[in-house]
């Protein structure tokens, strides 16, 4: 298992630097992106790769492996939704897509592999989750759901203009969390809700301050939209803050 942990902790490592990579427009990480997009967009992406990068860092640090489960669910959703558009797109005479949906479709068989595999490993931290954080979980699973959906269709619902194939994108991303949310919610232990936290805070302090800068800036049509998402930032950051570093039965570190 500590192979495993190592390889875990050198997988967050890297998708720290791309979360870096694309929140900090490096052009390096950018050309990693299939196509050509927007400063908020770049900054959405690295907000993901940072929610993911935590996690990951978090698992393979302490060694809660039986957390794996949830995380590659996440990614297994994501990743099969997306190789499904990429290679839609390749059917529409965009061959340079097919890469990217062969990509995807490796990601999903090893994040598919990996879950039966992890399923079968204990839990460390069966301390049972706090009403809150599971009736929060019910909100961000029906509202994640509800904006995934919408991207997927192309509705307006970001507080900026989206590329349209970046729309279908996020949309997966969305959907592909709802499943990160559910595995939480329906086995309710702490070991599989800190990780969750932990993701949704390194999301929420990557888009915290600019969104709270694009108030000066937002489109009228668009200023609903900022105020919800910046409502749900500062919300989910106070009860990821609150019980991951401040409740004494939950905070980082207690006891078992």
């Amino acid at each position: 298992m500590k192979t495993i942990r190592i390889l875990i902790l050198i997988g967050g490592l890297v998708i720290l630097t791309l979360a870096f990579g694309f929140t900090f427009r490096i052009p390096l990480a950018l050309n990693l992106w299939p196509w050509q997009d927007g400063r908020y967009s770049h900054l959405f992406i690295g907000s993901i790769l940072a929610a993911v990068s935590a996690a990951a860092l978090w698992i393979g640090w302490t060694g809660e492996l039986g957390a794996l489960p949830a995380g590659s669910l996440n990614v297994f959703v994501i990743a099969l939704t997306t190789s499904v558009y990429f290679f839609s797109l390749a059917g529409q005479r965009r061959a340079e897509m097919l890469v990217f949906g062969l990509i995807s479709m490796l990601m999903a068989f090893i994040s598919y592999a990996t879950f039966f595999w992890s399923r079968r490993l204990p839990l460390t931290d069966q301390r049972p989750t706090p009403k809150l954080v599971r009736v929060s979980f019910g909100i961000f699973i029906a509202s994640l759901f509800l904006a995934g959906g919408a991207l997927v269709l192309h509705m307006p619902i970001f507080p900026w203009d989206l590329n349209p194939d970046s729309s279908v994108i996020f949309g997966c991303i969305f959907l592909g969390d709802v499943f990160y949310f559910l595995y939480g919610l329906f086995r309710p232990h702490w070991g599989n809700a800190f990780g969750q936290l932990l993701s949704f805070l390194a999301y929420d302090l990557v888009l915290i301050v600019p969104f709270v800068l694009l108030f000066n800036t937002v489109k009228p049509d668009r200023m609903i939209s900022l105020i919800v998402y910046v409502a749900v930032l500062i919300y989910s950051a106070g009860l990821a803050v609150y019980y991951l570093f401040i409740n004494l039965q939950t905070r980082f570190g207690s006891a078992l």
